[in-house]
């Protein structure tokens, strides 16, 4: 009944993202060789918390889904 998400779009615009941080790397400007770093600091930051809400959210619909069974 459910399908599995297709992520190909998402895939792509993160190659592309990672693609253009590559590039911004080989940049003469230095505080833009710098700002990629943070950049990707930043970006692993909030793919970390993205997965940590993740968990909270199907830990709390776990509940939910006990709590609703017991008092049927």
């Amino acid at each position: 009944m459910f399908k599995n998400k297709d992520n190909t779009f998402n895939d792509i615009r993160s190659r592309s993202l990672m693609q253009w941080l590559e590039d911004m790397e080989k940049h003469e400007d230095v505080e833009v060789r710098g700002g990629v770093k943070l950049c990707r600091e930043y970006l692993q930051y909030l793919m970390n918390e993205n997965e940590k809400l993740r968990q909270e959210n199907e830990l709390k619909n776990s509940y939910l889904k006990k709590m609703a069974q017991k008092y049927k």
